[in-house]
């Protein structure tokens, strides 16, 4: 008697679910249909909104969807091509420091750097670079000069006769320090030395040449025994011959890079021609001279045709 009782109900609610069918199918009940399918294409926009879209979807959303859409590819695109020219970047520092052991590791190839910069300390040649000059300078020059130490440093440290490299007429509290400290990631541990002291007070003065554009005396060759001075002065303003009246006042040599010796000047849509590097090209023409005892070679790798100058040979 139960079980005739439950088919009997059972019936029932299949025939009440019928009607409810037939109700929502017909267009004549208050539109009950349409707004069903209205919620329906909605509810499927938001869904697409959170996934790439079909191609053949694209017309069931709107427009706004669609702008997201593109924007995501373009980000996406932006992404994949920042991360090929990561890849082509990290592949071209190995082909250029494939001469110092790229088969070992990155904690064996620190601890050769350290091993070689401490060794200049003892017995190589060394730099000094005058800070002394900074506390007239701009905040974007100050900022010029310490991208400036960074290059100079990481220049060093690859190379294979590394100097050892002063910082003198340098103080913890001067803007140039915080600033130091700001665009240079792990400036505080650099190997070098640094001295509130000045350069002239440092060395005995017969050992000390200053390198400035204005000497009379063109460098010859780099000496284990002498300490060689470059002026720390980003000046946009262009004073001359501000180092080669310090390097006077204190009764110091002078001296200029060979570049009237071994190079011509070129022409130039501006006839621009000009001397004053910037303190890290000075620092590579001294190192890759010191390497290869050879001034063409390390004045091309310092000064470019920007500075008006080209090697005689390339001329001829």
């Amino acid at each position: 008697m139960d079980w005739k009782l439950e088919g009997s109900t059972q019936k029932t609610e299949s025939r009440v679910l019928q009607e409810h069918e037939i109700t929502l199918d017909d267009p004549g009940e208050d539109g009950v249909s349409e707004s069903f399918q209205l919620l329906q294409i909605d509810v499927g926009c938001e869904h697409w909104e959170q996934e790439t879209l079909p191609t053949g979807s694209a017309a069931w959303c709107s427009k706004n969807v669609q702008r997201k859409q593109r924007h995501w590819e373009k980000i996406v695109a932006a992404k994949k091509s920042k991360r090929k020219q990561e890849k082509e970047r990290r592949k071209a520092n190995r082909v250029e420091n494939s001469g110092i052991y790229p088969q070992h590791s990155k904690r064996f190839l620190r601890s050769l750097i350290k091993e070689r910069l401490l060794e200049a300390k003892h017995s190589g040649p060394r730099l000094c670079i005058d800070l002394s000059m900074t506390n007239h300078m701009s905040k974007k020059e100050l900022s010029r000069l310490a991208g400036q130490i960074r290059r100079l440093y990481g220049s060093n440290k690859k190379a294979d006769r590394p100097f050892w490299i002063y910082l003198t007429g340098f103080t913890t509290d001067s803007p140039l320090y915080e600033e130091c400290l700001r665009m240079n990631d792990g400036f505080s541990s650099y190997l070098l030395d640094r001295t509130e002291e000045d350069c002239f007070s440092l060395f005995p003065l017969e050992t000390l040449v200053y390198l400035t554009p204005d000497s009379d005396h063109a460098l010859e060759n780099v000496d284990l025994n002498k300490v060689y001075i470059l002026g720390g002065l980003v000046d946009e303003s262009i004073q001359k011959k501000v180092t080669f009246q310090k390097a006077q006042e204190h009764s110091v040599k002078t001296a200029r890079l060979p570049i009237q010796e071994y190079m011509v000047k070129c022409q130039n849509g501006k006839n621009y021609h000009s001397e004053i590097l910037t303190i890290n090209q000075v620092f590579d023409i001294l190192s890759t001279y010191f390497e290869t005892q050879n001034w063409p070679e390390a004045l091309k790798k310092g000064v470019s045709s920007r500075k008006g100058y080209v090697l005689q040979n390339s001329v001829e």
